[in-house]
């Protein structure tokens, strides 16, 4: 006999109510054809939807959401283009392991293979950039497929999951039950497993190191694992750098923190990973952008590698011990069974430090005004109101890609795990308004910032509205300097200053904010920058700033493709500014 309890419900209704289940509580999406019966639905259940002006958009709101907040993200599309619109952000969410779930509608079951009216293959064209998706045909599959996406997308190494719908599959009515819908629970890798005999090596190799160094990666906040991480370095004095996406999950502040690695990491950084005689590589992947030429990198080092996927190991650099499962679980089997070290020579962390002595002369901190302003000098003044104003780690930066993205991890410190939000592995131009979008969603009582160039910024600009209709509080800083900046770095480096393509028009930023209801500044001097950011930060409304900076800058130390780590391009210290160093 059947239970009279279950209720039957409607495809479309037993998405929202399998979403509510989950905890979602606000979707990023765009209505279209295929997708109107769960749209229609939306009414009856309590979750607040977000229209976006493009479904990119949709994605990159549900990556900046789960990058904030730790939870997973959700957008949604039509069938055909709204779906294909998607794909580079969920690109963008696959190459940094970030938890979203996608919802699509398609065409009804039965025309499906025929070219109908916007019927493409989501599912094919996303196998490459999800962790798994799903074609589902009916109305009793969406609750046990969406709660398995659910899964997916969270478990184990976090990143994308889609899931595409046909419009027959949301009109037609099965029973619903959340808890019968739940996945068998998620079965670990059989790979996934710090054996006893691996953490003894690794305790072993870390005993016998004088020169180590903790490579900080994107794993250590996904695994929560700050805590061990910070209790590790300091029990055994091991310095500690950080990839891009790694800042903020040591804090800045400490002793044995370096600062960010790789192609425009600091200098002293990159000397003292090549000088190790041991690394240890924490929830990273050794992307090109931290080794350079492999052939060369830290080549006295051992090597243990720490990674919740077995994938990575080996992949780009062989190691001498692995270390597979949640970083946060292996540290904690490591933690007891090391004990504190007692230096008897010469400190390592003193030699670390001495490095830095070059660049200080170099450094932007010691330059006085001169009346030109530089991106670098901005960046610098947005994290030190924040810090005047105790806003530090209550702030959330958001770039987009290219010069300012460097320059932002070079000169905002981050304290705080989930305090910089950037695309790293896709470098995804466009992504940081959407994005933000996304994390003030996520976290309405903290202050918001996008720094984006005038070339990303356009891409996406016209999410300005969505941050309008949506009442969000949003400070926007664009660095304005007529270039696509990376590109024209390269271009001088590289190509003989041949500016093919990269010199850029852009409309009026300020009045085109206002012609969407957003108030705006344009700053050309540096001693009107301070004042006007905390004219935006305080302003309780959405804020655009124009910073008119110097045109042909470029970011520095730089790593030349095909140069070994500590092979960097310096900039001379004649030159008007100067590189970054630590802050007095």
């Amino acid at each position: 006999m059947a239970d009279t309890n279950i209720p039957t419900l409607t495809g479309a209704e037993i998405l929202w109510a399998t979403l509510a289940g989950e905890g979602v509580s606000t979707v990023f999406g765009y209505p279209g054809g295929a997708i109107l019966p769960i749209y229609d639905a939306l009414r009856k259940f309590p979750i607040h939807h977000v229209l976006v002006r493009h479904e990119q958009g949709a994605s990159h709101m549900a990556d900046g959401y789960a990058r904030a907040s730790g939870k997973v993200g959700v957008c949604m599309a039509t069938s055909g283009p709204g779906a294909t619109n998607l794909v580079t952000g969920i690109a963008t969410a696959m190459l940094d392991s970030i938890p979203i779930v996608c919802i699509t509608g398609q065409v009804s079951s039965k025309v499906l293979g025929s070219d109908a009216f916007q019927e493409v293959d989501i599912t094919g064209i996303t196998l490459p950039i999800t962790k798994h998706n799903f074609l589902v045909t009916r109305a009793e599959d969406i609750a046990p497929t969406v709660r398995l996406a659910f899964q997916i997308a969270k478990s184990g190494r976090p990143g994308p999951v889609l899931v595409d719908i046909t419009k027959d599959a949301q009109q037609a009515t099965a029973p619903y039950s959340f808890d019968a819908a739940a996945p068998i629970a998620a079965r670990p890798h059989p790979m996934l497993r710090a054996t006893s005999n691996s953490i003894e090596e690794a305790i072993q190799l870390i005993a016998a190191s004088s020169r180590p160094v903790i490579l900080a990666g994107h794993g250590i906040t996904q695994s929560g694992a700050e805590a061990e991480v910070l209790a590790l370095a300091e029990r055994q004095q091991i310095p500690v750098a950080s990839t891009l996406l790694g800042l903020g999950a040591f804090p800045t502040w400490h002793p044995l923190s370096l600062g960010m690695m790789g192609m425009h990491g600091e200098s002293w950084v990159n000397h003292a990973i090549q000088q190790a005689d041991l690394l240890i590589a924490l929830g990273m992947r050794f992307d090109d952008r931290v080794t350079g030429n492999l052939a060369h990198y830290a080549p006295n080092a051992k090597k243990i590698h720490v990674d919740i996927d077995p994938s990575e190991i080996n992949k780009n650099v062989r190691v001498d011990v692995s270390l597979i499962g949640d970083l946060k679980a292996v540290l904690n089997e490591i933690l007891p069974q090391t004990p504190k070290r007692v230096s008897s020579g010469p400190s390592w962390i003193g030699e670390v430090n001495a490095l830095k002595g070059d660049a200080a002369v170099r450094d932007i901190i010691n330059l006085p005004d001169n009346g030109h302003l530089y991106a670098a000098h901005v960046i610098h003044d947005i994290w030190r109101e924040a810090v005047a104003a105790g806003r530090q780690n209550e702030t959330i930066i958001v770039t987009d890609v290219g010069q300012h993205q460097m320059w932002e991890a070079q000169y905002f410190k981050h304290d705080a795990p989930r305090s910089l939000v950037t695309s790293g592995g896709l470098g995804t131009m466009g992504f940081a308004l959407p994005a933000a979008i996304g994390a003030k969603t996520a976290c309405p009582e903290k202050d918001v910032w996008v720094i984006a160039g005038d070339g990303g910024f356009q891409m996406t600009a016209s999410e300005l509205s969505t941050i309008v209709q949506e009442g969000l509080a949003i400070n926007i800083a664009v660095i304005n300097n007529g270039f696509l900046g990376m590109v024209r770095q390269w271009q001088e480096a590289f190509y003989d200053k041949n500016y093919s393509a990269s010199p850029i028009l852009s409309p009026d930023f300020v009045m085109l904010a206002g012609a969407h209801g957003i108030a705006g500044a344009s700053v050309s001097q540096r001693k009107d920058v301070t004042s006007t950011v905390t004219k935006a930060r305080t302003s309780g409304k959405a804020f655009l700033i124009n910073f008119q900076v110097e045109k042909e800058d470029g970011v520095y130390p730089m790593i030349a493709p095909g140069a070994a780590l500590h092979e960097m391009v310096r900039r001379p210290k004649q030159d008007p500014l100067l590189e970054t160093a630590e802050d007095e």
